[in-house]
C-alpha cells in the first residue's frame, strides 16, 4: 500500500523533501512508519519515537485528525492514507 508523507520543519529538512510517497505493508502502524523513517534518515534517530510512543512535543496526523483521536502511535495506516509529521517548533 501507499502512504503520503508531508512532512514540516526539522522532519522536511533531514528527509530533503516536502512530501514522500512510501510504499508500507498493510496495516502497518504509525509508529512503525515513524521507525522506519528513524531508521531510514539518521538525523531523525530518536527524535520521532521514545520507545513505542510518539515522541513529546511531535505531532502526527493521519488525513487530518491527530493520532490520539484514534489509537495513538498504534493507528492502522490504509492505502492512501496522508500522514502529517511537524516536530516541536521553537522561536518568537
Amino acid at each position: 500500500m501507499e502512504v503520503e508523507l508531508r512532512l514540516f520543519a526539522t522532519v522536511r529538512a533531514a528527509v530533503g523533501q516536502r512530501t514522500l510517497t512510501r510504499e508500507c505493508d498493510p496495516d502497518t502502524t504509525v509508529a512503525e512508519l515513524l521507525a522506519a523513517l528513524e531508521e531510514d534518515y539518521p538525523p531523525l534517530d530518536g527524535r520521532l519515537l521514545d520507545g513505542s510512543a510518539v515522541a513529546g512535543g511531535v505531532t502526527v496526523l493521519r488525513n487530518g485528525t491527530h493520532v490520539t483521536h484514534f489509537e495513538g502511535p498504534e493507528t492502522a495506516l490504509a492505502d492512501g492514507d496522508a500522514v502529517s509529521i511537524t516536530p516541536p517548533v521553537t522561536g518568537g
